[in-house]
């Protein structure tokens, strides 16, 4: 029982394995920002059915009781109209007669039926009701393009800071073996004590930029997990390493993608759907110069009686009635002739708006493809010296230990070496990132639902 609980609790602290693929997935599925855009598609989907049920039959059934504590009189002449001689009622003192006119008991139950029958504005807006689905699910994707576009980000920063780490571990164990067999020449008297001292300050910075970029891929992961929607102590490992990059790359990335479709873009998709939301909008103010046919349909029971008993006791008198109701709009001040302007001025905004989209899509294309470019040409470039300072670490070392040459030699070279690593991971760490801003300008970042 103890072993299965150790081996128990082993693998629930197990790291999670992510590709960046299955990263990008888990992100979209648990970003807490595609979830709240996926609450608002299916707040959408409520407010079409809202806009359904207009069309519906709308039943009202209800029911009042009510007890007339003073009934109210009408007044009649005295001797009521043409029977001078009628005693009846009693007389006032203005030869009127005050006559009582109800019950004290009243009650009414009944049921009423409204449908509409023809109503030229609402089938727009229905119309609108699916472009309105389609808006929300376009959200939603727009939503899951930029966490993808984060969570790659923060997938290669964590990668480019792992493999700066590996680097100095192997920089770290370098200087360190130069350090022992410098203390050991100085120990045998062939090299100065300020030789070993020189090393070991060397060492120590090395240690301490270890130690720097340890904690910044801690924070890497962090921004990865926060990202991904993970907790930010749950363990996880990263299946991704780095790739080689040759000519073809850059190649590729010079060159701009002839077939590229703007409606790749999930930007210029959403404004095509605003645009056609913007036009029925147009058009239902146009709707509403047509008449609007309505009929309703109503039944109920009523009854009246002065005592308490006899009011549930007796019949109630029933009543039904049909009603069809024509509205024929004929002059509103013109209010309808200026909302239609305002809407279709909105819709000429709208029109130009994507123009300017189409335009700053392709600008963002170029600047990408450029840069992209560049920088995977600076990063050959500072890959080739990095290669040479290493090699130059290699010569300077040999000819210290044979005797030909200095300390300080080694020194500068360890130093130019670091200086180059630093340069290279830089190089690194911006191809990768502008790999990823070229992706998402062709609309080729994230293509899942």
């Amino acid at each position: 029982m103890l072993l299965t609980g150790i081996v128990g609790s082993a693998m629930a602290q197990a790291p999670r394995e992510f590709s960046l693929n299955d990263a990008i997935q888990f992100a979209t599925q648990q970003n807490i920002n595609v979830k709240n855009t996926q609450l608002d598609a299916l707040s959408a989907e409520a407010r079409i059915k809202e806009i359904r049920g207009v069309a519906l039959p709308q039943v009202n059934v209800g029911g009042a009781i009510t007890y007339n504590a003073i009934i109210q009189r009408v007044i009649f002449p005295a001797g009521g109209f043409g029977a001078p001689g009628d005693s009846t009622a009693s007389k006032g003192k203005d030869d009127v007669t005050a006559i009582p006119f109800g019950v004290k008991l009243q009650g009414n139950v009944g049921a009423n039926v409204n449908q509409i029958v023809f109503d030229a504005s609402y089938k727009i807006g229905l119309k609108a009701a699916a472009t309105y689905r389609e808006l929300a699910q376009k959200n939603v994707t727009a939503s899951k393009i930029n966490v993808a576009e984060q969570v790659a980000k923060a997938y290669y920063g964590v990668l480019v800071s792992e493999e700066r780490m590996k680097l100095l571990d192997l920089n770290i164990a370098r200087v360190d073996t130069l350090l022992r067999e410098t203390r050991a020449m100085n120990g045998q008297g062939f090299v100065e004590k300020i030789d070993v001292d020189r090393l070991e300050v060397q060492l120590n910075n090395l240690k301490t930029e270890r130690q720097n970029v340890k904690n910044l891929v801690d924070l890497s992961y962090n921004l990865l997990k926060f990202q991904m929607g993970l907790p930010i102590n749950a363990p996880i490992q990263l299946t991704d390493r780095i790739e080689t990059y040759s000519q073809q790359d850059l190649d590729r990335a010079a060159l701009l993608d002839a077939s590229f479709d703007y409606g790749q873009r999930i930007e210029f998709s959403t404004l095509q759907t605003q645009l056609q939301l913007a036009d029925l909008d147009y058009q239902s103010i146009g709707k509403q110069y047509y008449p609007r046919l309505t009929a309703s349909a109503t039944y109920g029971h009523n009854n009246g009686r002065n005592n308490f008993m006899d009011f549930w006791t007796t019949q109630w008198f029933n009543s039904a009635a049909i009603s069809l109701n024509l509205n024929v709009p004929v002059f509103d001040g013109f209010q309808k002739r200026y909302q239609a302007q305002q809407k279709k001025i909105a819709l000429d905004k709208a029109r130009q708006s994507g123009e300017l989209l189409k335009n700053s899509i392709d600008l963002q294309i170029q600047q990408a493809s450029v840069t992209l470019a560049n920088n995977l040409q600076s990063l050959q470039n500072q890959k080739r010296n990095m290669d040479l300072a290493q090699e130059v670490v290699r010569v300077t070392r040999i000819k210290y230990k044979e005797g030909v040459g200095s300390n300080i030699e080694v020194l500068n070279a360890e130093t130019s070496s670091r200086e180059a690593q630093t340069n290279y991971f830089a190089a690194l760490l911006d191809y990768m990132i502008t790999k990823v801003d070229l992706d998402k300008a062709l609309g080729k970042l994230y293509t899942g639902q």
